[in-house]
C-alpha cells in the first residue's frame, strides 16, 4: 500500500489495510480527517521555525532561529532522532497501527522526500524552502531524522522494516518549475536515505528521470504502472542493473480514480502487467526474476476515492498478488 486512505477513523482505516495486505502492511495516513494529516504539514513537526496558521505550512524566517537551528544541528549530529517524531495528532493512523498485535513479515513505512517537502513548504514570502540557503541545507537532514524515527516505531512490528520517501515532485524535474541539478536531487535523497538502515523506497506517482532515482541506494521502486507503464520501460538498461544488484520493483498496478477502479478486474489488470514487464523481459531480465523481484501496489495514495473504491483497490492488490502467486 502507498499509504493514504479516504477514511477519518484510524481503527476503520487499520482494518481495512490488515484485512487485504496481510504481509507487508503499511500504517494509513489520513488527511481527511485533520489538515495536520496533509503529507506535508504531517512530517513538520520539529522543524526550525515552522509554523501552521489557516491551512498553511511555511517557516517564519522573520523569528530569531539561531537558538532552534543550533539545537537542531546538535541533534543531527549526535544522531538523536527522539525528538523528530510524528504525534498521533499529526498520524492517528500510525498510531492506532503501531498499538496492534500483529507480526506482520514485514512492515512499511512512509516519509515525504526532501524535493517534494521542500518545494511544498515555503518561508513567510511564499518562496519554496529548497532554495533557502540556511533551510535548504537543513530539509534532508531533518527528514533523515523523521525517517530514522520512522524505522525505530515500526520495528516494534517488525524486523523487517521498508520506509518509503514519497516523492510525487520527481515528476517535475527537468522542467522550468524546477531549479534543481541532477547532482543536487541525488544528494538530497542520499542524505535522506542515509537514515534508513533498512530497506529503502520511493514513490513517484507520475513521470519522471528514473535513472536518477537509480542512481541512489534505493532498494525499492514504486511507480504508477497503470498509467505511466512506458515511461520506465525508457530506461531499461538502469533497471537491469537495479534488478542485478537486488532490487525491487513496485508496479503500481492498481488505479486510484474511482472510475478506473471499479471497472477493472484482477485479470484485467494482470495483462495489464504482463504488458508492462514485457520490454524488460525483452531486454534480458528473466521472468522469474523479475516476478520474484517485485511488489504489487495502488498507483498512488487512495485519499481522494469513495470508501467503497478504496476497499476495492485493496481487494485488488490482494486477488492479483494470491493469483500470479498461485499460478507461478
Amino acid at each position: 500500500m502507498i499509504g493514504s486512505l479516504p477514511y477519518k477513523d484510524a481503527g476503520k482505516a487499520c482494518d481495512l489495510v490488515l484485512r487485504y495486505i496481510k504481509d507487508l502492511p503499511a500504517w494509513p495516513q489520513l488527511p481527511k480527517r485533520a489538515y495536520a494529516e496533509n503529507m506535508y504539514t504531517q512530517y513538520s513537526e520539529g522543524f526550525p521555525g515552522i509554523v501552521i496558521k489557516d491551512n498553511k505550512t511555511f517557516v517564519d524566517r522573520t523569528q530569531d532561529l539561531a537558538k532552534p537551528l543550533e539545537q537542531f544541528y546538535t541533534d543531527y549530529f549526535a544522531g538523536d532522532f527522539s525528538k523528530y517524531g510524528v504525534s498521533p495528532e499529526y498520524a492517528a493512523g500510525l498510531h492506532k497501527f503501531l498499538s496492534l498485535d500483529i507480526k506482520p513479515r514485514a512492515v512499511k513505512g512512509q516519509v515525504t522526500g526532501p524535493i517534494s517537502w521542500g518545494f511544498t513548504i515555503t518561508d513567510e514570502t511564499g518562496k519554496a524552502i529548497i532554495y533557502d540557503e540556511t533551510f535548504g541545507d537543513v530539509v534532508p537532514k531533518f527528514l533523515r531524522l523523521k525517517a530514522s524515527w520512522m524505522e525505530q516505531a515500526l520495528k516494534k512490528l517488525s524486523d523487517n522494516t521498508i520506509v518509503f520517501l514519497d516523492e510525487p515532485y520527481m515528476s517535475a524535474f527537468g522542467s522550468v518549475g524546477m531549479q534543481l541539478s541532477r547532482e543536487q536531487v541525488v544528494s538530497l535523497l542520499n542524505e535522506t536515505f542515509a537514515g534508513i538502515k533498512g530497506k529503502k523506497g520511493v514513490h513517484c506517482c507520475g513521470n519522471t528521470d528514473w535513472s536518477l532515482l537509480l542512481q541512489t541506494p534505493v532498494d525499492v521502486l514504486n511507480f504508477d504502472a497503470y498509467n505511466y507503464a512506458g515511461s520506465l520501460a525508457l530506461y531499461t538498461p538502469d533497471v537491469k542493473k537495479f534488478i542485478e544488484r537486488g532490487g525491487l520493483v513496485a508496479w503500481g498496478i492498481v488505479p486510484t480514480d474511482t472510475e478506473s477502479i471499479m471497472k477493472e478486474t484482477a485479470p484485467s489488470l494482470r495483462d495489464r502487467l504482463e504488458e508492462a514487464m514485457a520490454p524488460f523481459i525483452r531486454a534480458g531480465i528473466s521472468h522469474k526474476r523479475l516476478v520474484e523481484q517485485s511488489l504489487l501496489t495502488p498507483a498512488c495514495g487512495l485519499p481522494t476515492v469513495t470508501e467503497a473504491a478504496a476497499e476495492r483497490a485493496l481487494q485488488l492488490v490482494s486477488e492479483l498478488s494470491a493469483g500470479i502467486r498461485n499460478r507461478l
